[in-house]
């Protein structure tokens, strides 16, 4: 794209008001995240939305926009970090293994009926730094063991699913301290406008253009089958050697469900990922940017594989909480993705650090602690759980990604035949 192209886009996205690119944010999520109104198999789902109550404008543009793509009923699960706050700071310390399972049920109810579940994420970054990793720990292994059976439908693409963004001050703060609350909550929407392409006159024609691109990526890696990812940074410690899972597939852009519906998982997305073979993982990685976690920031981490196993794992910050997260079962000891993100993305471009995985994991390659997602491999969605092992996927209740990519990153590819092959020099795909 030309300078003078971008300027035009530019101010063309000047020209929107916050209510329409609002609107485009949320015609986004519902055509191009669930793939409403674009594929027959989609017409007439059901739809729940999960949002905190703080993102409630976002939540309403969403259901008229899924209801106007053909949405036969949008219900919405209304979350809120204060609720939450409370029961950690106030609760029994023997109460948190009790859940309200009636959230998780609307999830499954939904994905049964051949519905679609679109979430809003919007967290304060800090809620849970003061909270006892204990209670925490024993809330999220009681979360995801109930939760599996769900989890397991969302990593087979068993339903159409997506993830989007929304400011909180608390979060907005952290990124623009230097602006007041309410300056800082619009700088962040503006953010997120750019970097989802809201602000373009035709957002869903841009995304599309970029979708292909990330297709054309993810079919030339699958067809090259490497053997193994090489993660070199020349300018730090990770010396990592990825092995990847037998007969694996890349992922990128879109997904399609069993039904037939085209959808897009995550907006903003800028990689292409794929599983880990869970035994044939060794070397040390540090990571380059903080992970927000469950209300937690963890900073600074370095761990150590041997044989696919995590055998060393500290950080600066949060370090009791990452022991326990890779603590939650076997599983969560090894790798199930592997993402390769090129610096030059619109987030990482944009300077920021947002407290959010969805958005942060954009901006840099990364890796994933916990479950592999069954169809990176071939034939994953319909094999057994040993099966899946058997080709290398992993399995576990947890699956948290985290930042290793930066401009001094350099990637290779292992052939089967011994040799090697760049893919990414200084953050960058030459490939």
């Amino acid at each position: 794209m030309s300078d003078n192209q971008k300027t035009q886009e530019a101010q063309q996205g000047a020209a929107l008001s916050f209510k329409q690119k609002l609107q485009n944010y949320a015609d986004l999520a519902v055509q191009v995240g669930l793939g409403l109104g674009h594929s027959e198999a989609a017409k007439g789902q059901r739809v729940l939305v999960e949002s905190p109550v703080a993102s409630a404008e976002l939540a309403r543009a969403v259901v008229r926009s899924a209801y106007k793509a053909g949405a036969s009923f949008v219900d919405v699960r209304w979350d809120d970090d204060d609720v939450q706050k409370a029961r950690f700071e106030l609760a029994p310390e023997d109460s948190f293994d009790t859940l309200s399972k009636w959230r998780v049920d609307a999830e499954t109810e939904v994905a049964e009926a051949g519905g679609a579940v679109l979430a809003i994420r919007a967290a304060d970054p800090g809620l849970h730094a003061h909270t006892d990793p204990q209670k925490l720990s024993t809330f999220q292994r009681a979360w995801a063991t109930y939760r599996k059976p769900y989890s397991l439908q969302v990593m087979t693409n068993a339903l159409n699913w997506n993830l989007i963004m929304a400011p909180l001050p608390a979060s907005a703060k952290l990124i623009f301290p230097e602006l007041s609350e309410d300056e800082a909550v619009r700088a962040y929407w503006e953010a997120i406008f750019t970097i989802v392409r809201a602000d373009q006159p035709d957002p869903v024609a841009a995304w599309r253009s970029h979708l292909d691109k990330l297709h054309q990526r993810k079919k030339l890696l699958t067809d090259k089958q490497y053997t193994a990812l090489h993660f070199k940074d020349t300018a730090g410690d990770t010396d990592l050697t990825v092995g990847l899972a037998d007969q694996h597939i890349w992922g990128g852009g879109t997904s399609f469900t069993a039904a037939g519906v085209e959808f897009t998982a995550n907006i903003p997305t800028e990689e292409v990922w794929t599983a880990p073979h869970r035994e044939q993982v060794d070397g040390t990685v540090v990571s380059t940017k903080p992970l927000s976690y469950n209300g937690v920031l963890i900073d600074g981490i370095r761990i150590r594989f041997e044989g696919g196993r995590v055998v060393e794992a500290s950080a600066k910050t949060g370090q009791d909480v990452l022991r326990q997260l890779i603590d939650t079962d076997e599983g969560s000891h090894r790798l199930g993705e592997v993402a390769l993100v090129p610096h030059s993305s619109p987030v990482g471009q944009s300077g920021l650090f947002f407290y959010n995985t969805l958005y942060d994991e954009n901006a840099a390659s990364h890796i994933a602690i916990g479950a592999a997602y069954r169809f990176n491999v071939e034939g994953g969605t319909t094999m057994s759980d040993e099966e899946f092992a058997a080709h290398g996927g992993n399995d576990s209740l947890v699956h948290v990604d985290w930042m290793l990519g930066s401009p001094t990153m350099n990637v290779d590819g292992l052939t089967k035949d011994g040799n090697r092959e760049a893919i990414m020099r200084g953050g960058e795909f030459v490939i």
